[in-house]
């Protein structure tokens, strides 16, 4: 998958959009790692059940020069897609996918059409 300027989980209603405010600063504050191509990636727990081995998880990349990313839901291990909206704990798991994201758009990482 490349990296896109927006981006809609299935099934949910709101659209990511990399905000032109972003920095590196910002992402590494809120938990996201440098890989060592260059790239951020966060991966966070969206199950409050058991945070440490989750249903579910985020998993958000963006590239290096900040002018794109990918954002999956992923299973514990990160190899496989889930999709929350058709689980049978999908309140749960979208409250939580939407703290989440409505901190990164509070902080200017992205914008939310």
């Amino acid at each position: 998958m490349e990296f896109q300027q927006s981006v809609q989980l299935p099934g949910d209603v709101d659209t990511y959009q990399i905000s032109p405010q972003i920095k590196e600063y910002t992402l590494l504050d809120l938990g996201f790692e440098k890989t060592n191509r260059g790239n951020f990636r966060y991966l966070g727990s969206l199950d409050r059940k058991s945070p440490f081995k989750p249903f579910a998880r985020l998993q958000i990349t963006v590239n290096g020069d900040l002018t794109g990313f990918k954002m999956d839901t992923v299973n514990t291990n990160g190899f496989a897609k889930v999709n929350i909206f058709k689980q049978q704990r999908k309140d749960e798991f979208v409250t939580q996918l939407h703290f989440i994201l409505n901190e990164m758009v509070e902080r200017g990482i992205f914008n939310k059409k």
